[in-house]
C-alpha cells in the first residue's frame, strides 16, 4: 500500500523584530536621525535643499576617499601593494559616485542659482577641509589653504598635520626607489609641505615600468593611480561646467575668481608623469 505524501503547509515568513527599548540598531549604527536633520535651508527657494544636500554628500564622499587613500599610503609606507591597490580601487568607485552628485546641479540655471545663492553668503566649496585634505593627499599641497580653518582648531590641527605628511604620490615614489628604481635624492628628501612639480627621472621610472611586463604589480599600481587620476580631473570638470551654467564668468562665492580658478584647475594633472610618460612607451 503506497503513502501518499501529504502536502506542506507554506511557511509563513517570520515577522520582523519591530520592538525596541530605545532606538532601532540601525539607527544606532547609521544615525540617520542625525544625518536627515542636518539640513537648515536659508532661503523660500524649493531648489536650496536639493543644493544643500548633494554638498552634504559630497563632503560625505570626501571623508571615505580620504580614508581610502590613507589607506593606501599606509600600505605603500610597508610595501603592501595589493592592499594599496584594493582601496585605490575601492576609490576608483567612490570616485565615480562623487562625479555623479554633479547631475543634480549640472542644469540649473542662473536664475535658479540666483533664487537662493545669497543664502551661501560667503561660504565656497574651496573652504571644504575634507577636499583639501583629497587634495594634500594628491600632491597638491598649499600652507595657505589652511588659513580659512583657524578659527577651528581640530579642522585646522588635522589639515596641518596632513600638510606635512607624505603624500599618496610621495609614498608610491618611495616605494619605487626601495623597488631599484632611479627616483632622485632631491624627490625623496623633498620638502612634502610644498606642492609636487614634475621630474625627468621619475618619468623615465614609469617609461620603464609601462615598457616592461604589464602584469607586474608596480606596473598595476601605477593603473590604478591613473584611474584615480583620470576621475579627479573629471571632477574638476564637471565642477567646472555646472559653475558655468549656474554663474557664467562672475565671481566666485567667498571672492574665489569662479569659473576663472577652475578652468586653472581643470588643466593641472594628478600624478603628471604617468600621463607623459606614455608619450615614450
Amino acid at each position: 500500500m503506497s503513502h501518499q505524501a501529504q502536502p506542506t503547509k507554506a511557511q509563513e515568513p517570520e515577522t520582523p523584530h519591530l520592538d525596541f527599548q530605545g532606538t532601532t540598531p540601525y539607527e544606532d549604527y547609521v544615525q540617520a536621525d542625525v544625518l536627515t536633520h542636518l539640513q537648515h535651508t536659508l532661503s523660500d527657494d524649493p531648489g536650496e535643499m536639493v543644493f544643500l544636500v548633494t554638498t552634504q554628500v559630497m563632503e560625505l564622499w570626501f571623508t571615505v576617499i580620504v580614508h581610502e587613500w590613507e589607506t593606501a599610503a599606509k600600505a605603500l609606507r610597508a610595501d603592501d601593494v595589493p592592499v594599496a591597490v584594493a582601496a585605490l580601487k575601492r576609490s576608483v568607485r567612490e570616485l565615480e559616485a562623487l562625479n555623479a552628485s554633479w547631475r543634480p546641479l549640472g542644469q540649473l540655471t542662473p536664475a535658479q542659482f540666483n533664487s537662493y545663492r545669497s543664502a551661501l553668503g560667503e561660504g565656497s566649496g574651496f573652504q571644504s577641509a575634507m577636499y583639501r585634505r583629497m587634495e594634500f593627499l594628491l600632491g597638491e599641497k598649499s600652507a595657505s589653504m589652511l588659513v580659512p580653518h583657524r578659527g577651528a582648531p581640530r579642522v585646522y590641527a588635522e589639515l596641518e598635520k596632513a600638510l606635512h605628511e607624505p603624500s599618496l604620490y610621495d609614498e608610491v615614489l618611495r616605494l619605487l626607489a626601495r623597488r631599484g628604481h632611479a627616483i632622485p635624492a632631491a624627490v625623496l628628501e623633498r620638502d612634502v609641505s610644498l606642492r609636487y612639480e614634475p621630474v625627468p627621472e621619475v618619468q623615465a621610472a614609469w617609461t620603464a615600468l609601462y615598457s616592461g611586463d604589464d602584469t607586474d604589480e608596480l606596473a598595476r599600481l601605477g593603473e590604478a593611480l591613473t584611474d584615480v587620476a583620470e576621475l579627479v580631473w573629471r571632477w574638476r570638470n564637471d565642477h567646472l561646467v555646472a559653475t558655468r551654467r549656474a554663474m557664467g564668468s562672475k565671481t566666485g562665492t567667498g571672492g574665489s575668481a569662479g569659473v576663472a580658478w577652475l578652468e586653472k584647475r581643470a588643466q593641472k594633472n594628478v600624478f603628471p608623469e604617468l600621463w607623459t610618460a606614455r608619450s615614450y612607451v
